[in-house]
């Protein structure tokens, strides 16, 4: 009979005793992890207790040529400080805020980092923009690409909470900075067209504004759940509404 090997990973996983508040040793819990337990404990807790992750999805080139040429276009505006058009199309009373650490909040490895003192949970997330109104309040904003039918003026796809998800952990680790920051989040939305005669070797997208009014109350909660849940030795129950779950599930009556 054939025997099957789980890889397990040896990097990046929780020690109970090594990463906990009296240790010293902070423990890197990013914003996509934090929602990773908010899907599915189990799952959360198989990656970053015992080392065995998801299997990784395909890359998104398309999506982060456009993520890349978008924080390039208003980099500019940034630099003059000055409105970008779609802001003045939208009404937008803000500018692109020239921060000395946006690069670094910007990058995938470092982010905008908060250390959770009750938990020794050292918090990342790399946000897209921030912009800043009269007021001097921060605005984070997120940008978002995809090619569906019809304009896209709402976020209202279960799938989507994620994305709210994420402009309310941006602020809350701001806000945990020392800055002010508005409840209101952007999404800069670009949605390739498909109702062109031909490709001609180039992909237009039409450009929307989507306001959202973020609520981090969340966050403090969840934190201490994984907390309690990486302090455990036991593996949470399986999710019925995850994928992943379901698929081990069934796979193991074959082996």
């Amino acid at each position: 009979m054939s025997k099957y090997y789980i890889s397990q990973r040896k990097t990046g996983l929780y020690d109970p005793q090594l990463n906990s508040p009296k240790s010293g040793i902070p423990f890197k819990l990013s914003r996509s992890k934090i929602d990773l337990f908010l899907e599915c404990k189990r799952c959360f807790y198989l990656d970053r207790r015992l080392g065995i992750s998801r299997p990784p999805g395909f890359p998104f080139s398309l999506n982060s040529a456009v993520d890349a040429l978008l924080k390039q276009e208003f980099d500019i505006y940034r630099a003059q400080g000055k409105r970008h058009p779609l802001m003045e199309k939208y009404g937008i009373d803000a500018i692109p805020i020239g921060h000395k650490d946006l690069n670094i909040w910007r990058d995938n490895f470092t982010g905008i980092q908060y250390l959770h003192k009750e938990t020794n949970f050292l918090i990342t997330g790399a946000i897209d923009d921030i912009w800043q109104n009269p007021k001097g309040e921060y605005i984070v904003v997120d940008y978002k690409a995809t090619s569906k039918n019809g304009e896209i003026t709402k976020l209202d796809q279960d799938w989507h909470k994620s994305y709210k998800r994420q402009i309310e952990v941006y602020q809350w680790l701001l806000r945990k900075n020392g800055y002010k920051v508005s409840n209101t989040g952007y999404f800069v939305y670009c949605n390739g067209k498909k109702d062109k005669k031909a490709f001609d070797g180039k992909l237009e997208f039409e450009v929307t504004l989507i306001a959202y009014e973020g609520d981090d109350s969340w966050i403090e909660k969840t934190i201490f759940e994984i907390y309690q849940s990486l302090q455990s030795d036991r593996i949470p129950e399986p999710n019925p509404d995850c994928d992943y779950c379901s698929y081990i599930g069934s796979a193991k009556h074959y082996y």
